[in-house]
């Protein structure tokens, strides 16, 4: 892996994990919470929408926060649950 390509690779994670936490409403984890956040929602909504569903978002950049936003959303859910409990 290149340089560009983790630096790429955490843009999108950054990305991710800020919209997941302004879709739930304000649970943002600050910048490099974030960052993992959106990692882990990447590989979760990778597994769930390619694996699970069959479905498919594109391609490119676009695709990849959109398809990391969802499983950061997801990853962001299970977190709230476990802190409640």
């Amino acid at each position: 892996m290149t340089v560009t390509a983790l630096l790429i690779f955490l843009l999108i994670g950054a990305i991710a994990g800020w919209l997941a936490g302004q879709l739930m409403r304000g649970r943002g984890l600050g910048l490099v919470g974030n960052i993992v956040v959106g990692i882990i929602g990447a590989y979760v909504g990778g597994w769930l929408l390619g694996g699970v569903l069959g479905l498919a978002i594109g391609g490119g950049i676009i695709g990849a926060i959109i398809n990391a936003t969802i499983g950061a959303v997801v990853v962001l859910a299970i977190i709230g649950v476990i802190k409640r409990a």
